[in-house]
């Protein structure tokens, strides 16, 4: 297999995978800072007393965890434009992943909010905390160690998931994968390529979440 493989082709195109690189960093960099307002705010919705509110993000949350991504990038990309809101691929593309990650992640928030004891609620409100105070510190904190896992790795699942962004011509990393097999038709030494670039952002991340964890058994057993 290495004797055919060209890696002469690669150099050559390396400028174009470094350029769907960064696009792929800066689409999911923004896309998952969004999608925390997001599901932070569904999920305060969610579990706010407001029955108008609660239901609101339901149907969100529900909506967007029941459809193929894929549906939805098509949806924003094509629907918009009939509505006459244009919106540039890439700004579609973050739109798109914004909102589906963030009805996760306000799931994953709301998980670790009703992993905290009801008891020290109680004791927080005997105590004569108001409810912000008794989120801020009694809550929130305890369920950062629950939630900061699950957020990493749902970050991983949108890097890989911004590959779909290809089928609308985002320039990322899958998109410079398919140039090169268009103009030179190697798809062996593209999608090598891009598989590797891939994997790099994935250690990254893993390692991130790795170190993050460790952090938190440490502030635990601390």
């Amino acid at each position: 297999m290495l004797a055919n493989f060209n890696f002469r082709i690669i150099f050559e195109y390396l400028p174009i995978f470094l350029e769907g690189l960064r696009n792929t960093f800066f689409i999911s960099l923004v896309a998952i800072f969004l999608a925390l307002i997001v599901g932070i705010i569904a999920c305060a919705c969610r579990l706010s007393k407001f029955k108008t509110l609660k239901y609101i993000a339901i149907a969100y949350i529900e909506l967007m965890r029941s459809t193929p991504l894929l549906v939805q990038i098509y949806f924003f990309y094509f629907g918009l434009p009939s509505l006459h809101i244009m919106i540039p691929e890439i700004e579609t593309g973050i739109f798109a992943l914004m909102l589906n990650s963030g009805a996760y992640i306000a799931e994953i928030v709301r998980a670790g909010i009703n992993s905290v004891d009801n008891g020290q609620m109680e004791a927080g409100i005997s105590s004569g905390l108001s409810y912000l105070q008794i989120m801020r510190y009694i809550v929130l904190p305890q369920a950062l160690g629950v939630t900061v896992p699950p957020l990493l790795g749902q970050a991983i699942v949108l890097v890989k998931d911004s590959a779909l962004l290809s089928l609308i011509s985002v320039p990322e990393l899958t998109r410079s994968g398919q140039i090169m097999t268009s103009e030179r038709f190697m798809p062996t030494e593209a999608f090598f390529t891009v598989t590797f670039f891939y994997l790099c952002l994935y250690f990254c991340l893993k390692s991130l979440a790795d170190w993050s964890q460790k952090k938190l058994i440490f502030r635990e057993a601390y």
